[in-house]
């Protein structure tokens, strides 16, 4: 599929990407051996570009400079075009680098002045990793079930108390967003902005298979004090708070994790191209239908962050790209395994950590379940139409999946 939704400025932004992406794949091996060597890569230009988005001009973000343009990341569409590149180099680098990531998104939509002014000002200090904490060990990533609990006390300050799960970066992080609970119901639930240096506030990394790099933790919040001024939507309506917000926000940032799942499907593709120089017909015919869906689930991706760039309320779209680039990952590094028989994973380093990576995906934002009950929710209320020109967004609805083979 040749068509685009990029310009000709976004094009030259995937190209800096791409050529950046380079030094991600270089480093990729050496972080997932050892996830503490990410200090080594925080100079990369890739790794800085990451560092410096999402944080708005007005305050103080400098963005990032490709083709005499200047971007700032807080376009869907933008981050989706970044991250596929950066994922091709190297998804584990491209999750441990420091920056604003899911956290800022959050803070542009619910923060007031003073709240926008802290976050981003320490940020642009140094550079420094963030997180954001939603998923619990007992309840996943069901925000009405949160059990996290965000207490008043004297003076009119807040304790935070509870356990988070799966939560990217937060042993190395210095800011985050977790998300609480302050009354039963949907509009008790709240986010706050943490400083991990709280007395209370402790980040432990869990044993990963994939994405090492990106230092999965569980959290343990020990009445870890919160100022007033920390609580995020506190300017705004209850109903435009919490779940509103929390729903809003992972719109937003769903195109981005397809693009991510993306970016590991094409570094597979790609390995097989470089590294099989002679194929059969039929596995010419494999590849080939692997590139073409490929470049389908590129579009898709890049047509659901233009909707959320219009609507951050209507996800829908971006559903069926996550839950579709989630398994083409999967499916994509399967196969090109395939091309180097029985003991490829072992004598191909690369493609065994692309298949670890893959899988990680898949939990990442929504498991392909949860993005398939928003796809049919849009189906039925009529926010999302049945007959659709993408042969990704058909596979998503079909409740079978889709293979490569």
């Amino acid at each position: 599929m040749t068509a685009t939704v990029l310009d000709d400025r976004l094009l030259e932004l995937r190209a800096q990407a791409r050529h950046w992406a380079e030094d991600f794949r270089a480093f990729g091996t050496e972080l997932d051996r050892d996830p503490d060597a990410v200090t080594r890569c925080t100079e990369l230009p890739g790794v800085r570009c990451l560092a410096e988005m999402i944080i708005p001009a007005e305050y103080g973000g400098r963005g990032v400079a490709a083709g005499g343009h200047r971007f700032f990341g807080m376009s869907a569409l933008e981050r989706a075009v970044v991250l596929e590149e950066f994922a091709c180099g190297d998804a584990g680098v491209l999750l441990a680098a420091p920056g604003a990531s899911m956290s800022g998104v959050l803070v542009d939509m619910l923060g007031d002045e003073q709240q926008k002014e802290w976050f981003y000002g320490s940020l642009l200090e140094s550079p420094k990793w963030t997180f954001f904490a939603v998923t619990e060990p007992a309840r996943g990533s069901d925000a009405n079930a949160l059990e996290t609990a965000l207490e008043p006390v004297e003076g009119g300050d807040f304790v935070l108390s509870g356990r988070k799960k799966y939560v990217g970066n937060a042993a190395r992080a210095r800011l985050g967003v977790v998300f609480a609970r302050t009354r039963p119901g949907p509009l008790g639930v709240t986010a706050v902005l943490v400083d991990t240096t709280t007395p209370g506030f402790r980040a432990e990394p869990l044993d990963m298979i994939g994405l090492r790099g990106a230092r999965i933790c569980a959290i343990d919040l020990d009445s870890v004090a919160i100022p007033a001024g920390r609580v995020l939507g506190r300017h705004l309506s209850p109903t435009r708070r919490g779940m509103w917000a929390c729903a809003r926000t992972f719109n937003r940032l769903r195109p981005g994790v397809a693009a991510i799942a993306l970016g590991i499907a094409r570094a597979a593709y790609e390995y097989v191209l470089t590294h099989r120089r002679s194929l059969g017909h039929a596995e010419r015919d494999r590849l080939d239908r692997l590139g073409r869906r490929i470049d389908g689930a590129r579009h898709l991706v890049h047509l659901s962050a233009v909707e959320v760039d219009a609507d951050a309320g209507n996800g829908f779209l971006a559903s069926a790209a996550k839950a579709d680039a989630a398994r083409l990952a999967e499916d994509a590094t399967l196969l090109a395994a395939g091309f180097f028989g029985p003991r490829a994973r072992w004598e191909h380093p690369a493609l065994d950590k692309l298949t670890r990576d893959a899988r990680g995906v898949e939990f990442m934002e929504g498991t392909g379940n949860i993005q398939k009950l928003n796809v049919f929710h849009g189906v039925l209320t009529g926010k999302l139409g049945r007959d659709d020109p993408f042969p990704a967004f058909g596979r998503v609805l079909s409740t079978g999946g889709s293979s490569c083979g």
